[in-house]
């Protein structure tokens, strides 16, 4: 029995929705947006001035576009192959995979932060571990260094990025594989010329969505350097709490072009993906 559903209802179905993201994301953003422009003697662009010419923020961005690109291209391409290793096995492992995958994807930020502090943080486990066996594998390892933060970014984006990429890998047919065997094509060839150019586009939508989730995040990078590392998330945080006084005007004005950051980061990724897809 097919129900129709009038547009009346639609809107009554979706009025909760739509409040919650008026709340919750338009008010916000426009609050944001507005702060960045005011001062105490009203409209002014100085908050922008400071952003551009303070070194201090400036390398803020740096390093957090750095991280998140290091970041995103190591777990794209630890999980090309991991989906790829995934995609022989039989499709009730598969699925248990994906689950395990889904589990471990909820788990950041703070908790994500200590659980490697225990493991190994200057007194963790396979530190004094390794330490009482003699081995010199973690000697020269600091967690909260900028190698620390890039493992702790590496393993909170493999899930997001498996969880991607998957579809994409299932995708591709296997009469295609057939019909390149067929040919005379080998493996590497059927990649080469069809399989990566066929995936490119998924590939560089992926990368555009790590790049953002890297760009974000806060929590774990404030749990394990606690404002001794210069990333941009921890430089809003630090001035909207206020360390001596509070600055929640500036903070609006670096969350802004951090936000029109990766909003140009996406839009090259599409632009990159029509371009792509007008190739195949």
């Amino acid at each position: 029995m097919i129900v129709l559903i009038s547009k009346r209802q639609t809107v009554a179905w979706l009025s909760p929705f739509l409040v919650l993201v008026l709340l919750f994301f338009l008010v916000p953003l426009l609050y944001m947006l507005i702060t960045s422009f005011q001062n105490s003697d009203g409209f002014t662009l100085a908050h922008y001035q400071s952003v551009l010419t303070n070194d201090y923020i400036l390398q803020g961005f740096k390093n957090s576009i750095t991280l998140s690109v290091i970041s995103a291209v190591i777990a794209l391409i630890v999980t090309l192959f991991a989906v790829y290793a995934i995609m022989r096995f039989s499709e009730p492992v598969r699925e248990k995979i994906l689950i395990l995958t889904n589990l471990t994807s909820n788990f950041s930020g703070i908790p994500l932060a200590f659980a490697f502090i225990v493991l190994l943080g200057n007194s963790g486990l396979f530190t004094l571990l390794f330490d009482k066996w003699g081995i010199d594998a973690l000697s020269s390892f600091s967690l909260y260094s900028w190698g620390g933060l890039l493992l702790i970014y590496i393993y909170f984006q493999l899930p997001l990025s498996l969880m991607l990429l998957y579809p994409i890998y299932d995708g591709i047919q296997q009469q295609w594989k057939e019909a390149a065997a067929l040919l005379g094509a080998s493996t590497w060839q059927f990649w080469v010329k069809i399989g990566v150019p066929v995936m490119l586009p998924g590939i560089v939508g992926t990368f555009s969505v790590l790049f953002a989730n890297a760009m974000g995040a806060y929590a774990s990078a404030y749990a394990l350097t606690n404002s001794s590392y210069n990333l941009v998330a921890i430089r809003i945080g630090s001035l909207i709490q206020g360390d001596i006084f509070a600055q929640p005007e500036l903070a609006s004005a670096i969350a802004v072009i951090l936000a029109v950051t990766m909003v140009t980061a996406m839009l090259l990724s599409e632009w990159s993906i029509s371009k792509t897809r007008r190739k195949l």
